[in-house]
């Protein structure tokens, strides 16, 4: 995928939380592991996450420490850009990465759709390359206080969530993952949504194992198990299966 710089960040940064920043907030980090255990080695691949917040990330450190994959942060409901994604994507791709994009949802800002095509607009593509990965709706709890889930019924957020994954399906062929805790999603959908046959889950848990899946996902592609020194990750499947979400 061709990338273009992203503009400068608008409202000061304001709009800048990372992938599981409100998670950790709200349902708390747990032990902070290091590794994930109980997963074959065989059977994973390990990953992180960035945003802005790692500024010019060392990529040959994260490679070196035996990371084959990242998510960076692209966006944030319509207004922010991630000032350092090109640095970002293009150096991860740089020394042999599988990359992709998320996006932070502000479902109580704007309309999937809008949010999709904004995010779509601003690095989160998808190209048949073999080392990109589709992109990421982030989806967790509202950083800006008030009702944990943006004031939104259970019906509406789920329409909200099908208007972004229906619009991003549109533009790019593929269907976003879905970034969320059980936690969360049970409590603002009211288990009253399936996206298990056409979305991937990344699911974000603080702890010794993944936990209860979501409503309806049998099982998590990637799990999210510690923000510390960095946010880590790990593929549930083998090289084979990473690169097959890549390609499509």
């Amino acid at each position: 995928m061709s990338v273009l710089s992203p503009s400068p960040a608008l409202a000061e940064g304001s709009e800048d939380h990372a992938a599981g920043s409100q998670i950790a907030k709200h349902e708390g980090t747990g032990e902070m592991l290091m590794t994930p255990p109980a997963l074959e080695a065989a059977g994973r691949v390990d990953g992180i996450d960035v945003s802005s917040h790692q500024g010019n990330v060392d990529w040959g450190h994260w490679w070196r420490a035996g990371k084959r994959f990242v998510y960076i942060k692209a966006t944030e409901g319509t207004n922010y850009r991630n000032p350092k994604f090109t640095q970002q994507y293009n150096g991860s791709a740089s020394v042999g990465m599988i990359r992709g994009s998320y996006h932070f949802a502000l479902p109580n800002r704007s309309d999937g759709a809008s949010q999709a095509r904004f995010f779509v607009q601003n690095g989160g593509g998808w190209s048949r390359d073999g080392r990109t990965l589709p992109g990421v709706l982030d989806i967790e709890y509202n950083p800006y206080g008030g009702d944990t889930c943006y004031g939104l019924s259970h019906a509406a957020m789920v329409g909200w969530i099908r208007s972004f994954s229906d619009t991003y399906h549109a533009l790019t062929k593929r269907w976003p993952v879905i970034y969320t805790s059980a936690q969360w999603w049970d409590k603002c959908t009211g288990r009253g949504g399936d996206f298990s046959s056409t979305n991937a889950l990344w699911v974000a848990r603080y702890s010794a194992s993944a936990g209860p899946m979501p409503f309806k996902w049998p099982f998590h592609t990637i799990w999210q198990y510690t923000s510390s020194p960095i946010d880590q990750n790990v593929f549930n499947g083998g090289p084979d299966r990473l690169a097959a979400l890549a390609t499509g």
